[in-house]
Formats: structure tokens, sequence, C-alpha cells
């Protein structure tokens, strides 16, 4: 799909109470480090790549510019929406078509969901000009982390404007590498700083924070890092998760919300589940957490259902019928109750 208005059109007719905004990969300034990237210093694009370089001329006056705009818009000395940590129509042109909806259909609303990469993922996925992640330079990390947090802000600002409750979501996926020799030197700690440091801008705003990872990973840290929403593979991972019950115990007591990615996003998996099956392993999962002492109500009152993953990759026919049964595991389960 290339028709922005449209997908947001699907979107909001099928998840009218918490509707997401839509990113389309067709379009390369959509990809996931590429659509963030605006405004932080010393991007290059050079021989079909784009890394950042700190070593060529003007790069210190670049970042002190950055740090100055940071701090201006951080201490409410400018305007955030006029400034680099806003998106743009160019880079994200499904948010503006997204608000667009959401503000005719505003009676409809329970939230509005954002998203945004992850700190972790951006770190380690950008790199610089020698080829080294962003997340080992510690300038360059922390450049990197106020940018994400910023820009999180500004979309939790743009969405509280129309629904008093945003959700925004950090896509972790490299977090699936957590615990792996990738990722030997990263600790737990430096993660929950990052994590830390982006959530509290949200909160600024008024929004809840999320973070999805779309496969397994040391569970805890997420669970330490003081997220509000825990977004997670349920279709694949469910049995991972259950292994930490004590962290599981302690976030729904809170008022943590599992966003149970039931749903799956695989081709052969969308083929073959149907709303009931779907329901059916629901159950099966909620009777689980049962067993770890979790009440059945609990459980229902702090479950959102969502996808297990995005819908970029498959056909438009698969991702429909992906949008279709969000819709309707979500209101059977909810007739149960």
């Amino acid at each position: 799909m290339d028709d922005h208005s449209q997908a947001t059109e699907l979107i909001f007719s099928h998840t009218p109470q918490i509707p997401i905004w839509p990113q389309l990969p067709v379009y390369p300034e959509e990809g996931m480090m590429r659509q963030f990237l605006p405004g932080f210093p010393g991007v290059t694009e050079k021989d079909g790549k784009t890394f950042i370089d700190s070593e060529k001329i003007g790069f210190e006056e670049e970042i002190l510019a950055f740090y100055e705009e940071y701090l201006l818009v951080s201490e409410g000395g400018a305007n955030i929406d006029e400034s680099r940590f806003a998106l743009s129509p160019s880079v994200a042109q499904g948010f503006f078509s997204f608000l667009e909806s959401a503000r005719k259909q505003k009676g409809a609303l329970v939230a509005l969901k954002g998203q945004i990469t992850g700190p972790i993922t951006f770190c380690t996925g950008v790199a610089d000009r020698a080829g080294r992640a962003l997340f080992y330079d510690e300038q360059l990390r922390d450049a990197a982390v106020k940018l994400l947090a910023l820009k999180a802000r500004w979309q939790t600002k743009k969405m509280a404007e129309i629904c008093r409750r945003p959700l925004m979501f950090f896509d972790e996926p490299a977090l699936a590498g957590l615990g792996s020799s990738a990722f030997i030197t990263i600790t737990a700690e430096e993660i929950i700083a990052c994590f830390s440091e982006v959530f509290a801008a949200v909160r600024a705003e008024n929004g809840l924070t999320g973070v999805h990872v779309c496969a397994n990973t040391e569970w805890s840290v997420l669970f330490d890092s003081g997220l509000d929403i825990l977004s997670y593979d349920a279709y694949s991972y469910f049995d991972k998760l259950i292994l930490y019950p004590d962290h599981l115990r302690r976030f729904l007591e809170k008022g943590g919300v599992l966003a149970t990615g039931i749903i799956p996003t695989t081709p052969e998996y969308i083929a073959t589940e149907t709303a009931s099956s779907l329901v059916a392993r629901w159950w099966e999962q909620t009777a689980q957490l049962e067993k770890l002492g979790i009440p059945q109500q609990v459980i229902f009152d702090h479950t959102l259902i969502t996808p297990s993953c995005g819908t970029g990759s498959i056909s438009m026919a698969q991702a429909l019928k992906v949008l279709e049964l969000t819709r309707d595991v979500s209101a059977l389960i909810r007739s149960r109750f």
C-alpha cells in the first residue's frame, strides 16, 4: 500500500477506539531508522549508506546547536512544534493523516497510540563513520536518546490535544538480542537509563509509555524499566514471558498493561487461524496467568489485544485479515465479561 489516507481509514474502521498511525515501508524515508534521523547532528549519506559523521568539518557546531535547541525546548524557551524535534509530512505523512482522522472521530476514541524507534534499537542500528554503533559512543548515544525523547514528546503532545491519554510505544526489535554475544557489553543499567529518559519526556505530556519487542528477550529488564505497557508477541512467546512470574504479578498489581500480541502476523498462521481459535488460545493463556496468582478480572482489565508485530512485510489481503482478527478477537473476549 502506498496511500496513507487509505491506510489510516482501514485502521480507524477496524480499531476505532485505540487507533495507530500507519508507517508504509514502500517509502524509504519511513524506514525504522531513517524516519527519526532528521535533526540529528552529522547525518551523512554516501555510497547508498546513511551514517553519522562526527569527524566532518562543522560537526562540533552542529552538535552544539543540537544541545542548545534541546535545552530551549525542554525548558520551555522554544516551541517544540517549530523545532527539529517535530516530525514532518515528508517522513511521517501517516501521522498527519492519523491526526486528521482522529479529530473527526474524537467521540469514539479511548486513546491514541503513537510509536517511534526505541533508543536501544536506534543506537545499535545507526552507525558512525567507522561503522561503530552509536551506542558505544557516549556523546552520540546521549544525543540520540535526547532526539528520540523529544520526538516522542512531540508526538504525545499532538495526540494529547485530541485525546486525553495518549499511548506512546517504543519499538525495540533489537532487544531480542539481549543476553547474546552481540549485546555482551551493554548492561541492564544502561538500557534502563535510556528508557528512563524517553519515558520522562512522554509523561511530561501526560502520556503512557509502552515498549514493543517482537521476539524473546530478558523480560526482567523491561519490567524493571518502569514502563506502563508491555507489548509482546503472545502468539509465539507467551511461554517465555511467564518464566518471570514475580515480575508479571508486580507489574499488573501496579496497574501495568499487557499489549497481548495474540494475532499472528506470519503468513502461514494468518491463513490458518480464526477469531475463535485465537480467543481459545487467549483463554488458555489466561488460565496459565491465573495459576501464577493473577485474578482473571485483573488480566481482563489490564489487557489490550494487538497484532504480534507489524504488517509491513505481508500482503494487503493478509494485513486486512490481521486487522479483522484484532477487531473480532477483542469483541469476542469482551462479550464474555
